[in-house]
């Protein structure tokens, strides 16, 4: 079956040449499904775990493939309710109409590789389903980028290629219907996701020491390294 190896055939969703239209319903769908699937719940649960509670009071953070950069307006509101702490966001992505969704964020147009800031710019890089989106190459490049710029460390989570996510995802776009093209890409993410011994190789080549490499409830992989 596809689990045994990485997808390569492209989403819809990295098309350049989106209409705006297909742009907001593209990122309107995806949060639903993000909510639904508590998709900021390992950051909440294990970042502060990792780096350190009393190191969170202050901390910034570069979001590589923020898209509309609810990732990090969900991760800095929680932060900022449930602890008190002062979570400082800066986006990044590729496509200028997507961080335009999102315009009272700190948003920067660039590339996750070769991204645009000096070393050790920020005290955390972190991205969320979107290192699914490259070619393997492409992926311990990202890495490479992301442990470039980051201060502290990265924290990493995306896609488990495996059965378990599989079926979620079809009972899913069952119960609750989607446009046609986001669904499809539902379904091709999962087969351009990862297994963990690949991320383990990714992140050796990507010159990370040491990196953690965890299933997050059979769905998810974690990619997670101190500096």
């Amino acid at each position: 079956m596809f689990f045994s190896r990485r997808a390569t055939q492209a989403e819809y969703f990295d098309l350049p040449d989106r209409s705006h239209k297909e742009l907001v319903e593209g990122y309107d769908s995806l949060a639903k499904v993000n909510r639904m699937l508590v998709f900021a719940e390992p950051f909440q649960r294990y970042l502060p775990r990792y780096f350190g509670h009393d190191q969170c009071a202050n901390l910034s953070f570069l979001d590589v493939g923020a898209g509309d950069g609810l990732l990090g307006r969900v991760l800095s509101q929680w932060a900022r309710e449930k602890h008190g702490w002062n979570w400082e966001f800066t986006n990044l992505d590729i496509c200028a109409a997507a961080l335009k969704l999102n315009p009272d964020g700190n948003n920067v147009v660039g590339s996750a590789l070769d991204i645009p800031f000096p070393d050790q710019s920020f005290d955390i890089v972190v991205a969320s389903q979107v290192t699914h989106h490259f070619s393997d190459d492409d992926v311990v490049r990202h890495l490479s980028e992301a442990w470039r710029v980051a201060r502290r460390g990265i924290y990493f989570s995306d896609l488990h290629r495996g059965p378990l996510l599989y079926l979620l995802i079809r009972l899913l776009f069952i119960v609750r219907r989607f446009p046609r093209h986001f669904e499809a890409d539902g379904i091709l993410s999962v087969k351009r996701g990862f297994r963990l011994g690949e991320l383990r190789e990714f992140a050796r080549r990507a010159g990370i020491p040491n990196a953690n490499i965890q299933l997050y409830f059979g769905t998810r992989v974690l990619i997670y390294a101190r500096k």
